[in-house]
């Protein structure tokens, strides 16, 4: 009888493995790698395995958590997408610009995978700390005249949050229509007394993906990690500072570098279809309609020639979009590269770009924080230098503090400033917002605030002392790397 039953057991037992690697396998057959993971998983934890697939390892880009399509008024914006990648085929988008045309193949891509408009004429503002973005920030919110419009992954219940709230809360008083949104994992602290002042006052707050049970939930896979503020459908705010006091006095790191940007001109519309699209998620209320409202006609020829395309990715969209615009404008570089990222985990994609970019001769700088605010995510992150600098790359760690910029810059022509990091996270899983700005002037100030960054604040990691260092760091850093994939 013991036997029996231990045969049936063990047949049990058979049959729900080989259900699970079935619907692994079908769920991420893009990524063998994550496959492989989940599998090993599986084969160590038979019972707790299978659970935690179920909570953590689906891939919600093939069953959309939800769907832009569902909008019906964003075939205005699906028309003006059809436009501009004909003109990009007949090469009549920057005629007038020849410069341009080494871009055509990346603008084209952004246009297919994420609908990301080309915007022509903008102004765009670079900031690099948290004190001076916040005084941006505020002088814009102050100059509300009809609408505010805020998404961050973070907002903090401490002093610029509730800086922030009390100018919310007179705006809305004021008849300012004040829309929030702010994520319910990044900002699980944030009090009912925060939120409730501004719906008291007249403003709508929703939390993004709502989770009642953070530590047992599928939904903590795929967050609003986006950065981004709307004023009147004239200014706008992206990058990548979150609404908390450690972005000014840099917590317990001292100092907190980050990049933000502060822009003008035709670009606010695409943050601005953005944001609504993610209220219409959160509230199911559609705004878009309000073209007048939302999209108020100015003069764009006032401001400068710069070209910008605003990339938003997540698990509702077709295409890893950020990810496949990282790989274009890496892959286009012909004299350098320069990457500032606080979490690097790259897919096999974006790492092969950078060796093999390395290899052909291009210089390829990359700038990490020494110290980080997640410990496995770094020791992760330490496990890809080997390889990197052996391809030539050169890595810096950034000492001063916590650098948690997020940008890449290519030839001092071409550059990419947004919330999304270099990882899986960021590619597949989160909510993501960048900027791709095709600007001699902008890159080459970004790449200038590099240049002093790798020099007066970083260190140069020596290949030689690296690969000597002790085995015990070698065996943590492989065995975080082997996690990268759950991460």
């Amino acid at each position: 009888m013991t036997n029996i039953f231990q045969i049936i057991m063990i047949a049990h037992y058979l049959i729900a493995v080989a259900i699970s690697v079935i619907m692994i396998h079908n769920h991420t057959k893009r990524d063998p790698t994550r496959t492989t993971m989940w599998i090993v998983v599986l084969y160590f934890l038979p019972v707790a395995g299978p659970v935690l697939y179920v909570f953590f390892g689906q891939n919600y880009r093939k069953t959309k958590i939800f769907s832009r399509k569902a909008l019906k008024d964003f075939k205005y914006t699906d028309r003006l997408t059809r436009q501009q990648v004909r003109k990009l085929h007949a090469s009549k988008i920057f005629e007038d610009y020849p410069e341009q045309n080494e871009f055509k193949h990346i603008m084209t891509l952004l246009l297919n995978n994420s609908k990301a408009l080309i915007s022509e004429y903008n102004s765009i503002e670079t900031y690099h700390t948290g004190e001076k973005t916040f005084a941006a920030v505020k002088e814009a919110l102050l100059s509300a005249k009809d609408h505010i419009h805020i998404e961050f992954y973070i907002i903090e219940d401490d002093k610029i949050g509730n800086e922030i709230r009390k100018i919310l809360v007179r705006k809305a008083e004021e008849g300012v229509d004040v829309r929030v949104i702010y994520d319910d994992v990044g900002s699980w602290s944030l009090s009912k007394r925060y939120t409730g002042s501004i719906k008291k006052a007249g403003g709508k707050i929703f939390p993004f993906m709502k989770v009642r049970f953070p530590f047992l939930s599928s939904k903590l896979n795929y967050r609003n990690h986006r950065k981004i503020l709307v004023v009147d459908g004239k200014v706008a705010f992206m990058g990548g500072i979150n609404i908390a006091d450690r972005y000014i006095d840099g917590g317990r790191f001292g100092y907190w570098a980050d990049t933000h940007l502060k822009i003008e001109g035709e670009a606010v519309f695409s943050l601005q279809i953005i944001f609504l699209v993610d209220w219409y998620f959160v509230s199911k209320e559609i705004l878009l309609r309000k073209r007048q409202k939302y999209f108020p006609e100015q003069i764009f020829l006032s401001y400068k020639r710069t070209p910008v395309q605003i990339v938003a990715s997540g698990p509702d969209s077709d295409w890893a979009s950020i990810m496949q615009a990282y790989f274009s404008i890496i892959n286009s570089a012909q004299k350098h590269i320069y990457i500032s990222t606080p979490y690097f985990t790259p897919n096999e994609s974006i790492l092969t770009a950078i060796k093999t970019a390395s290899l052909s001769g291009t210089d390829v700088r990359l700038m990490l924080p020494e110290k980080s605010d997640s410990r496995i995510v770094y020791q992760s992150t330490l496990s890809f230098l080997d390889e990197l600098m052996e391809a030539g790359v050169k890595v810096y760690l950034y000492s001063k503090g916590f650098n948690h910029s997020k940008y890449i810059t290519v030839d001092g022509h071409i550059a990419a400033v947004g919330s999304a990091n270099i990882d899986m996270r960021s590619f597949e899983h989160n909510f993501e917002v960048t900027s791709i700005i095709y600007d001699e002037n902008f890159t080459r100030r970004l790449e200038k605030t590099f240049h002093i960054d790798i020099q007066n604040n970083s260190k140069l990691v020596n290949i030689e002392k690296w690969q000597n260092r002790p085995v015990y760091k070698r065996i943590v850093e492989g065995t975080a790397r082997l996690l990268t994939p759950l991460l």
